[in-house]
């Protein structure tokens, strides 16, 4: 089951678990996928009738529950967050009371689950030190967006201690929605010349990788915790903005450096979120590919992308 369904990671997740085809040995699944407009992920009442219905469906007939509720559904305005009361309600629903209603009812009916998390909630390193960051690394959430993401983290491993995974990613792009990708690519066209933030670093993540992570996952008898998954490497925005210009062919000296002072913006963002893929490989999964290799692949089979 995907919640989220309408969302660029979650309309992924959907298109590759029902793809006709699947890898050798694989029994294939079952999928059923719900937008927001499908279910209300912060009514308990449908939460919990659509939960069991999918576990009525499911089973083998022998009591047997489905498998994995794959839940990428999030509030991801975060400006709008820091600025809107409702919108900071709306957030607070979404990424912090949701995940626990899914993860409760997820337990009533032995389903495991996989909760998609962000790496806003991690904190700063100590000493100002710069290393990728791990599962364990401290949290520190900053601001409407990132308090209510670690809370429905925390809600989520309450609720089901021994059938979660909690996976962290980063600086998500997709073949659909509004994107920095996507942006990039049409300032491109428009600007002669473009500032972008050189002092933010994490690790750009096509949604595609992200995605067949996941599933991977959710088919692995992996331990229960916390995960990161993201493209691997990093850089900054101002790095991924360059590399978006050279796939389109444009001249990368187009794009300056600025920091992050130059464009203040309601919510802060972290200056250091570039994950590690140690805990990802420790659980016997296969990495996702390198951001910029990625980036290109992406190009490739979306050239969509790149029309902004």
């Amino acid at each position: 089951m995907v919640t989220g369904a309408g969302g660029a990671l979650g309309a992924e997740l959907v298109t590759r678990l029902g793809a006709p085809g699947t890898p050798p040995g694989e029994p294939g699944d079952a999928v059923v996928g719900l937008t927001r407009a499908e279910l209300d992920v912060t009514d308990p009442a449908a939460v919990r009738a659509a939960v069991r219905a999918w576990a009525s469906a499911s089973g083998d007939g022998a009591g047997d529950g489905p498998a994995v509720l794959l839940n990428a559904t999030a509030y991801t305005a975060v400006d709008r967050a820091e600025t809107d009361p409702d919108a900071a309600a709306q957030a607070h629903a979404v990424n912090a009371d949701a995940p626990g209603l899914l993860a409760a009812a997820c337990a009533e009916v032995g389903a495991r689950m996989v909760h998609v998390s962000t790496d806003y909630v991690l904190g700063p390193l100590p000493h100002g030190a710069r290393r990728p960051l791990e599962p364990d690394d401290p949290t520190a959430p900053a601001g409407v967006y990132a308090c209510s993401k670690w809370l429905g983290e925390e809600r989520v491993r309450e609720a089901l201690p021994d059938a979660h995974h909690v996976v962290r990613t980063a600086w998500l792009y997709g073949a659909r929605g509004a994107n920095f990708v996507r942006t990039m690519a049409r300032l491109a066209r428009e600007r002669d010349t473009l500032d972008v933030v050189d002092d933010q670093h994490g690790s750009p993540t096509w949604t595609a990788d992200l995605a067949d992570g996941l599933i991977a996952l959710g088919r692995s008898s992996a331990p229960a915790g916390t995960l990161h998954a993201a493209g691997g490497g990093g850089t900054t925005w101002w790095g991924l903005a360059r590399a978006v210009f050279d796939e389109l062919g444009a001249d990368p000296e187009r794009v300056r450096p600025c920091d992050t002072a130059s464009f203040p913006r309601p919510a802060p963002r972290p200056a250091w979120s570039v994950l590690s893929d140690a805990s990802w490989r420790a659980a016997g999964l296969a990495p996702l590919p390198p951001w910029r290799e990625a980036l290109h692949t992406a190009v490739r089979h979306h050239p969509e992308l790149l029309l902004g």
